[in-house]
């Protein structure tokens, strides 16, 4: 299993350095990466969920083992973050300590860890479907206690962005092919299990392509953005697998599952919603950049220490 996690882990930072060495070989241009990103959330993942779903047999018990996965990395998120509220909520003033706080917390559990988590169980595509959950628990909280933490304003809290948006679209669409045992036509099957298969690449070579744009200096110089790291990386890790373990109503998988994926780097939306509200957007990206970088190392580690 951890040989099959490093793979997973070298493959994507290949994928990472081809983004960097197309825009300093000038060949692109980072400004591409937007358009990419584009393509990555309404086409790509939206794919990757439906493909999840359709590939899986289904069951009543595979269903409440995904409606378990929902709620429970959902409380995860929460109660991390309501530790982390208890301990910095009076240095909320200072906009980096809100982007601390969402960082620890919010991960790249979709495009990144979809594969990683199937690395871990190639045997258990309900794994696939575990991580689709586990990016809509995510966008709830992205787009209340998120968009709050960047802002500081409450007003900007959105049930309806939480609720409408490509992912959840995309599970509205896979949820019922799944329950009715719908099969989509051969064609359509294959278009979306290779749109599917396109989402790892792209999304690191779009971090290469903003990585290169990076001041390196910056990146690795600024002790703050260690301390999210380690937040991210592994406390949040460990503190998913403090709260799940002795739970009697989660399989072994699940629980490893919400675990893995705990893993995962901070996310891009974190860097998106820092450059809608202008606030500390180099920060946000030094976040998303580093801890992705770091987590070449951490995760493969992670994973040998703690399942």
């Amino acid at each position: 299993m951890l040989s099959q996690i490093i793979t997973c882990v070298f493959s994507m930072l290949i994928y990472m350095l081809v983004g960097y060495c197309l825009c300093k070989g000038k060949l692109a241009k980072v400004n591409h990466a937007q358009g990419m990103s584009a393509l990555l959330i309404y086409i790509l993942g939206p794919a990757m969920i439906i493909n999840s779903f359709v590939n899986l047999d289904y069951s009543s018990e595979t269903l409440i083992n995904i409606a378990k996965c929902f709620f429970m990395t959902l409380l995860v998120q929460v109660l991390f973050f309501c530790l982390l509220y208890m301990f910095l909520n009076r240095k909320y003033v200072d906009s980096k300590y809100r982007i601390l706080s969402i960082g620890a917390v919010l991960g790249n559990v979709g495009f990144l860890g979809m594969p990683v988590v199937y690395s871990v169980f190639p045997d258990k595509p309900i794994v696939m479907c575990y991580s689709s959950v586990t990016v809509m628990s995510m966008n709830l909280i992205v787009f209340t206690i998120g968009v709050y933490m960047i802002t500081n304003d409450r007003s900007y809290m959105s049930i309806k962005g939480a609720v409408i948006n490509p992912t959840t679209i995309a599970l509205i669409i896979a949820i019922p092919l799944f329950v009715c045992r719908i099969q989509l036509p051969g064609p359509i099957a294959d278009s979306v299990a290779v749109l599917a298969k396109m989402v790892t690449p792209m999304c690191m070579i779009i971090l290469g392509m903003r990585l290169s744009a990076a001041s390196f200096k910056a990146l690795f110089a600024r002790p703050f953005v260690y301390v999210t790291c380690a937040l991210k990386l592994i406390a949040f890790p460990v503190f998913a697998l403090l709260l799940v373990r002795w739970l009697p109503f989660l399989d072994e998988v699940l629980k490893t599952s919400i675990v893995v994926l705990a893993m995962m780097p901070s996310g891009a939306i974190i860097q998106s919603l820092a450059e809608l509200h202008e606030c500390e957007q180099e920060l946000a990206a030094n976040v998303v950049l580093l801890t992705t970088i770091l987590s070449v190392v951490t995760i493969p580690l992670m994973v040998f220490i703690l399942v």
